[in-house]
């Protein structure tokens, strides 16, 4: 198991830390590296039902490591370049899987930890935790997804500003802009969010991933086509073993029990 990212199980619920806090959990090349591997094996995995990402010590992630990528000389361009393509395949697999990711942002999340926590599908915030895309006010423009997820979380016009201004989005101005599922106590992220990957995992997988891929979609398709993927993915969960449970639970008048494999 890689050292900078560690990876522990509670029941079906995987916890994945970003672990170099000494450098606030910034990503260099090995620890991108890690954490796509990781998320790609916990996408594969069948005893896993939800994953929960957070990061060691007092910050969630900084974004890259500009330190390293300053250690390229006069090359930083292939440095990022590097980065940015190992950091994108995770990012997509967080997108493409069909189970819930959930981000314990327990402190700062800047640059490509605020892309990483905006491509989860869930983010559970400490109080005194902060969002800065950071990247413009380097130099820099946003990556790892965050110019995907941005507009469609807050709106264009929004998204441009925070591009623009850069300032840092506290927590509670994180929820009300719709960049926060809930915030909490900073001592209650991680076991927050586990609760949330608990409740989660007893869902059905089935319909959280159709429901996740058809919302993600419906930004870059016809109407038309979208219904007809409504439709597709509609007889697929009820040909699925859990629409057929929650049907007869319904009909029974009990919860339903869906397939905890």
């Amino acid at each position: 198991m890689d050292e900078t990212v560690k990876v522990t199980r509670e029941g079906r619920i995987a916890l994945v830390l970003l672990n170099r806090p000494h450098a606030f959990n910034a990503f260099d090349l090995d620890t991108v590296q890690a954490l796509s591997r990781e998320l790609m094996a916990l996408s594969g995995d069948g005893g896993v039902r939800a994953i929960v990402i957070t990061g060691e010590g007092k910050a969630f992630c900084a974004g890259g490591d500009l330190k390293w990528a300053a250690s390229f000389g006069s090359e930083p361009a292939s440095a990022f370049h590097r980065l940015a393509g190992h950091l994108h395949l995770g990012i997509l697999e967080i997108r493409r899987m069909r189970k819930p990711v959930i981000a314990a942002v327990n402190g700062v999340a800047a640059g490509a930890g605020f892309s990483l926590a905006l491509a989860c599908d869930f983010r559970v915030l400490g109080r005194s935790a902060t969002l800065r895309q950071a990247y413009t006010s380097n130099g820099l423009c946003i990556n790892g997804g965050g110019t995907f997820s941005l507009p469609r979380l807050v709106g264009l016009a929004r998204a441009l500003e925070v591009a623009a201004f850069d300032e840092a989005i506290p927590a509670q101005k994180a929820l009300a802009w719709g960049l926060a599922t809930k915030v909490v106590d900073d001592t209650r992220v991680v076991e927050e969010a586990m609760a949330m990957g608990r409740e989660l995992a007893r869902r059905s997988l089935s319909s959280f991933g159709w429901s996740k891929q058809l919302l993600i979609d419906a930004f870059d398709t016809s109407l038309e086509a979208q219904l007809e993927r409504e439709r597709a993915g509609l007889v697929s969960c009820a040909a699925h073993r859990d629409g057929q449970e929650g049907l007869r639970a319904f009909v029974e008048k009990r919860k339903p029990i869906f397939d905890a494999r």
